[in-house]
């Protein structure tokens, strides 16, 4: 059963076709990975996705319901979640701070700083926060200032915020980038137990050892074109994905 339906979304900004007929179906429960060469109109089709961008054509469905001419915040309350390639914190603030604002925000649909006085007195929002801080292995640094991170723990702080909301689609986009292979692996291994769990996500990353060992099936983009949607194991030897990704390379 597709969770995410996409069908025939085009993009056009002045000459250029960001994206071009554009058809995905992302099953529930599962990982689905979109590749492509820089430019193939990844980053654009996830905005379409949460409300930065509307298709200039076409239809983006969620759960039965249309997110088009949706703003960003009911997508989120909807239950979309989205990681983005730099992680979005706030740096001045405690981890356990950082979380619990998105967890206030899903329950009471307000999302701001100027909120915090409310939010700090409400045990069951900081027990939820704490909960997930634990889930993503970072409960004892929970009072320390989100800035001062290192770039993976930085990610999985992000993660926390995002899940505390319990969405039922997380979009991820580039979640390894900038990442030593260590704490890249560390993600992989995260991103693994909330799959394990039935998390529905879409994943947009560059780095194929990602890639392949999170992905149950695998769209590749091209020039704003869906050229190949496989599963993993067909994508890696399939002739239009390494001409069109690595100029004919072996993934």
């Amino acid at each position: 059963m597709s969770l995410l339906s996409v069908k025939d979304v085009n993009k056009r900004f002045g000459g250029l076709q960001a994206l071009d007929k554009v058809n995905l179906e992302v099953e529930a429960g599962t990982v689905h990975a979109i590749i492509g060469p820089n430019g193939a109109g990844k980053s654009t089709l996830l905005n379409c996705f949460i409300g930065r961008l509307d298709p200039d054509t076409g239809s983006v469905t969620f759960d039965g319901k249309s997110l088009l001419g949706l703003p960003p915040h009911e997508i989120n309350q909807a239950g979309v979640s989205r990681v983005f390639q730099t992680p979005e914190i706030f740096a001045d603030l405690t981890l356990l701070r950082n979380v619990m604002l998105p967890a206030f925000a899903k329950r009471d649909g307000s999302f701001s700083l100027n909120a915090w006085p409310l939010v700090d007195r409400q045990a069951d929002i900081r027990d939820a926060a704490m909960h997930q801080l634990e889930d993503v292995g970072l409960a004892e640094k929970a009072e320390h200032i989100a800035g001062q991170l290192s770039r993976g723990d930085k990610r999985r702080l992000e993660l926390a915020m995002c899940l505390v909301q319990q969405p039922k689609l997380l979009l991820l986009d580039e979640p390894t980038a900038g990442m030593a292979r260590a704490d890249t692996n560390n993600t992989i291994d995260l991103m693994k137990k909330i799959a394990d769990r039935g998390m529905t996500m879409v994943v947009i990353e560059h780095d194929m050892h990602v890639v392949f060992s999170l992905a149950n099936k695998i769209s590749v983009l091209a020039q704003g074109t869906v050229i190949v949607e496989d599963l993993p194991e067909n994508i890696k030897g399939n002739p239009r994905v390494q001409e069109a990704y690595l100029g004919g390379a072996h993934l």
